[in-house]
Parts: structure tokens; C-alpha cells; sequence
């Protein structure tokens, strides 16, 4: 695709994480109580609402190489943002192990973070949605947040199951992924396009819709990592700064002061299918809440 075309693309994404259109919608909820969801089935009210799984939802990504980067003369739908280099259209790129949320962050898991700590929502329609829907409307640096905060609640507590708090002993932390975990997360070493394969598939993820779905309506079988929603229902924070291509893993922080656009993956409810590709690329502004923005988040060592 030309690099026109890949220019706008960024623009657009750009304009839209730094408008106010949305301003009059926003309200100030700082103060206001969290709402307390009850019972929500497939996950633990007694557990931060985690689901209710062996590790708590988190699953195992093994180390190791994977293809990142996309290759025009293999996808048309890339854009020039996806390309490695100007001599190298993909590159590989050595991750090592960690475990990532099979699912996005719900409203009801970052409601109990609220409750928990009192952080201020700064966009009443962040807790809006219904409990089991991936949470939305909230910047960079409350996913941060909610990170830590989890992170302090799984070493403390004696719900964590033992091999996280292993994990948690040793250092490793909860927060937003990397660029490059969530890409090998979502398409594993194979290089495919999507998360299912090399087709767009509606049956297989919530895009060209009108709003998010819960968390894990559409199975996926043929993704490498048994997660929901590595496409479509919302765009997806990452801890890696928007820059260009070859990715360099020294470039991933997490410091709330610093000046950046951050990566976003995954496309969103409202998004064609070349916007959902595993290797798509989005960049907003880390103040910016969207009803199309949400995470997940991994354990890893970062």
C-alpha cells in the first residue's frame, strides 16, 4: 500500500484520540461509587472478577521467535507502517515466555479496581457497559494502574494460584503487554493474518458492528493460544511507544510522564477487516478515552 495511504491512516487515528468531539459526553465521576455487579457467570466475584479458571485466565505463551511485520506482496491490506524496513518487508522477532489474559479486561475487573483503590473515572461511560462487556472509554494510564493494582492484589492475596505467584515472587510483573507479545499472541510464529487464519471472518470476531459484545462470544479454535478477541470488540493499549519499525524491545516503558504516542492492536467493533488484522497497527495519545479503546493485560518480565 503507499505510503500516502498508510500516512492517512495515522492521521485519522490521530485525530481521533485527540478530539474533544466527545467532550460533551464525558462526565467527571471522580467520587461516585463503583457498581457492584453481583454474580457474573465464568468469573469470580470473590477474585476481582478474574474468570474463573485455573490460572485465573491467564495463559501461557511459550518463548521463542516469531514473524512480525507484514508483507504487502502476501497481504495487500498492509500498510506501510507494518513493514520491517525499506530492504526487509518482515522481521523475527525472540519473545520470551509470559502469560496474557485470554480475554479483555471486563468492566466489572476494572469496576473492582475502582471500588478498590477509589481511582478517579474520568469518563462516566467506562463503567457503563454491562459486566462482562471488555472495558472501554479509559486512557493509557489507567490501564496502567489497573496493571499495578493487580499486580500488588495477586502477590498479596491467597486466591493467586501458585504458579503465578510464583512468577510474582520472582519479579515478574501484571501490566500491559508489548507490541511484540501482543502481536505473537494474536498470530502466533506463523505469520497469519488474522488470528484464525488468512481471511477475514465475521463469525470469528466482532467488527463492522455497532458496539462491543461480551468477552468471548466468538470462539476461536483456530487460533494458536485459545484467546478471545485478539480481533475487533476494542482497540487494545500496548506499554510499546508508536514508532517505526525494526521493533526494538528497549524502547518499551511504562513511565507515566513520558511524551508519546503508545501502540494500540487489535481493531475495534467499528472497524473493517484490514483494520483487524493481527498486524495492524494504531497509535493514540496516552490521556486519550474512547469508547472503542480497552486492554488486556500479561504477566511477564518487564
Amino acid at each position: 500500500m503507499a505510503l500516502a495511504a498508510a500516512g492517512l491512516v495515522a492521521a485519522v487515528w490521530i485525530s481521533l484520540v485527540l478530539s474533544e468531539s466527545t467532550a460533551t459526553r464525558r462526565a467527571d465521576a471522580a467520587g461516585e461509587p463503583a457498581p457492584d455487579f453481583g454474580q457474573v457467570p465464568g468469573f469470580l466475584s470473590d477474585a476481582w472478577y478474574l474468570p474463573d479458571e485455573e490460572l485465573l485466565g491467564f495463559v501461557e505463551i511459550p518463548g521463542g521467535l516469531f514473524t512480525m511485520g507484514s508483507d504487502p506482496s502476501v497481504d495487500t491490506a498492509a500498510f506501510d507502517v507494518e513493514r520491517w524496513s525499506p530492504e526487509q518487508a518482515r522481521g523475527m522477532v525472540d519473545v520470551p515466555r509470559f502469560f496474557v489474559g485470554r480475554y479483555e479486561v471486563t468492566v466489572a475487573q476494572y469496576a473492582a479496581f475502582v471500588a478498590a483503590t477509589g481511582h478517579r473515572v474520568a469518563d462516566a461511560e467506562a463503567l457503563g457497559a454491562p459486566p462482562d462487556h471488555p472495558v472501554a472509554s479509559v486512557a493509557w494510564t489507567d490501564a496502567v494502574a489497573y496493571g499495578a493494582w493487580l499486580g500488588s492484589e495477586l502477590t498479596a492475596s491467597p486466591r493467586t494460584p501458585a504458579e503465578l505467584r510464583g512468577l510474582l515472587d520472582g519479579g515478574w510483573r501484571v501490566g500491559l503487554p508489548s507490541e511484540a507479545e501482543w502481536e505473537k499472541a494474536a498470530r502466533g510464529d506463523d505469520g497469519r493474518l488474522y488470528p484464525w487464519g488468512d481471511e477475514p471472518r465475521r463469525e470469528r470476531a466482532n467488527f463492522l458492528s455497532r458496539g462491543t459484545t461480551p468477552v468471548g462470544t466468538f470462539g476461536c479454535l483456530e487460533c494458536p493460544y485459545d484467546l478471545y478477541d485478539m480481533a475487533g470488540n476494542v482497540w487494545e493499549w500496548t506499554r510499546s511507544p508508536y514508532q517505526p519499525y525494526p521493533y526494538d524491545p528497549t524502547d518499551d516503558r511504562e513511565e507515566l510522564e513520558a511524551d508519546a504516542l503508545w501502540v494500540m492492536r487489535g481493531g475495534s467493533f467499528a472497524d473493517p477487516p484490514h483494520f483487524v488484522r493481527a498486524a495492524n497497527r494504531g497509535g493514540a495519545d496516552p490521556g486519550a478515552r474512547r469508547p472503542f479503546i480497552g486492554f488486556r493485560v500479561v504477566i511477564s518480565r518487564f
